[in-house]
């Protein structure tokens, strides 16, 4: 039995992309706070032990991306936010610098909190969630 080729009638054309429409001023100006907000987070991160630059960045990234292309691109090729936040686009992958950095910090966070906190549940719970954070964190794929 021959296989025919469908007639062009029965070919359905594949789906274009649609092209996204611009946000709302107020929407565009909210996402563009918000990023602002990230960034400042995030820079402070690098200095305050146990406050995450890195989630900070990438929400700021995404921000950056929906309303402001020029700080989306600034991020992109930033110094030092710019290769975590490329990383991160070639399938979540994180550096084996950021790991033990993120360790370092977390380690240091979770003994600054033993020694401050005057409940001993509230410095258990924060601890374990730093250790469940890394344990996915060493699960991440490593850029090549």
């Amino acid at each position: 039995m021959a296989l025919t080729p469908p007639d062009d009638s029965t070919v359905v054309p594949p789906p274009t992309e649609p092209t996204p429409q611009p946000l709302p001023w107020p929407v565009r100006w909210l996402l563009q706070a918000f990023a602002v907000l990230c960034l400042v987070m995030g820079a402070m991160g690098v200095i305050v032990p146990g406050l995450p630059t890195t989630v900070f960045i990438l929400m700021a990234a995404w921000a950056a991306a929906r309303s402001s292309p020029r700080l989306y691109r600034w991020l992109w090729n930033h110094r030092l936010f710019g290769p975590s936040l490329r990383n991160w686009a070639q399938g979540g992958k994180v550096s084996r610098r950021a790991k033990w950095s993120a360790a370092l910090m977390m380690s240091l966070s979770a003994v600054v909190l033993l020694f401050t906190v005057s409940r001993p549940w509230i410095a258990a719970f924060a601890i374990g969630s730093m250790a469940c954070v890394l344990v996915w964190l060493w699960r991440r794929p490593e850029p090549s």
